[in-house]
């Protein structure tokens, strides 16, 4: 069986929709409190059911669920939401626009005396910044303003975890980096064990502590966000998790000759293999004589975007410093330092 320690445990859990199609498939989870966790796939790929599955929304075929120290789904289990301790943030915040911030945060607790309810409220307004907002309305704040209303609400009723879906995706570009170093923080201050849904990689790396990558209902890859980007488990969860080339290679051992010269490979291999090769990874020097030339290129600010080709076609994704001056139909020189990713081609 799985830690148990873990606060957030699924165990070979199963759920089957019109009897044929798996949403998610044995799935087997095992997270430590106080942990900030994201579910990452693309769409269709089960991380949504998973979370309606840990809320109670769904119910599994098999397996078993445990939030700490309770089993809350099995063969003869089955608790319902309401019991299950889990706070809930929603796509669309779902905050009750007749009801005051401080009535919206007070709702979960309303069987509790006055007084502790009010000292409740002010000490969650506190934590998510939002101290002097208690008798505004919701239209009355920004966006992440109200997402900070709905997750100080998540938490008042003290739950075991709390899950997010899909939590900055209403939220515009500027916006939503802010927010989301401001959620990190109060989860982390809440010490609470966290799970949300995101499909957008830069966003799990920037809020989580762990990552799960799911691909057609099972997990891919358990790690940090370091590890999930830099060590990934598969070429799927290595393209799908950042922008990525792929070089043909021929493995002898812990080393692969390349069309970028040799490399070190992170476990040995052998013959005919395929390599992983992110943009920034890449050391560039214009050379008239260089191997690459450049056939597209974006300024980016802070850095520019090339697309690499050699004499036999193959192409390479580059990010360099803007200050390097390349030209479309230019020559480079490119090397690769540090150690590689591979795996073997069919």
């Amino acid at each position: 069986m799985t830690n148990p320690n873990g606060m957030i445990r699924m165990h070979a859990v199963s759920k089957c929709f019109d009897g044929r199609v798996f949403a998610v498939e044995q799935l087997a989870l095992d997270l430590p409190h106080g942990s900030l966790v994201a579910l990452l796939g693309p769409s269709g790929c089960g991380k949504t059911t998973t979370l309606r599955l840990l809320a109670g929304l769904e119910r599994p075929d098999t397996g078993e669920i445990w939030l700490g120290e309770q089993c809350v789904a099995g063969e003869r289990v089955w608790v319902a939401p309401e019991h299950r301790r889990v706070g809930m943030v929603f796509q669309d915040y779902a905050l009750f626009p007749h009801l005051r911030i401080g009535e919206n945060v007070a709702y979960p607790i309303s069987h509790i005396p006055a007084n502790q309810r009010r000292q409740r409220v002010q000490s969650l307004l506190e934590l998510v910044g939002l101290a002097g907002l208690a008798q505004r309305y919701p239209h009355q704040l920004s966006g992440g303003q109200q997402q900070r209303v709905a997750l100080a609400r998540a938490l008042a009723a003290d739950p075991l975890i709390v899950l997010l879906d899909e939590p900055f995706s209403n939220l515009d570009a500027t916006l939503r980096k802010s927010t989301r170093t401001e959620v990190r923080r109060i989860l982390k201050a809440a010490q609470i064990s966290t799970l949300f849904v995101t499909h957008d990689q830069e966003e799990a790396f920037s809020v989580a502590d762990l990552v799960v990558v799911m691909f057609g209902g099972k997990i891919a890859q358990i790690g940090t966000p370091r590890q999930i980007y830099l060590a990934p488990a598969t070429r799927e969860v290595a393209a799908f998790v950042g922008e990525a080339s792929f070089l043909p290679a021929h493995a002898n051992g812990d080393t692969a000759q390349t069309t970028l010269g040799p490399v070190a490979l992170a476990q040995p291999l052998h013959g005919t293999i395929e390599v992983l090769v992110r943009p920034e990874a890449v050391q560039l020097a214009p050379d008239p004589q260089g191997h690459w030339q450049v056939v597209q290129l974006e300024f980016g600010g802070a850095y520019q975007s090339l697309v690499l080709q050699d004499g036999t076609g193959v192409q390479l994704l580059v990010r360099t410093d803007p200050a390097l001056e390349l030209a479309v139909g230019g020559y480079v020189r490119a090397t690769l330092a540090g150690v590689v990713c591979g795996w073997a081609t069919p």
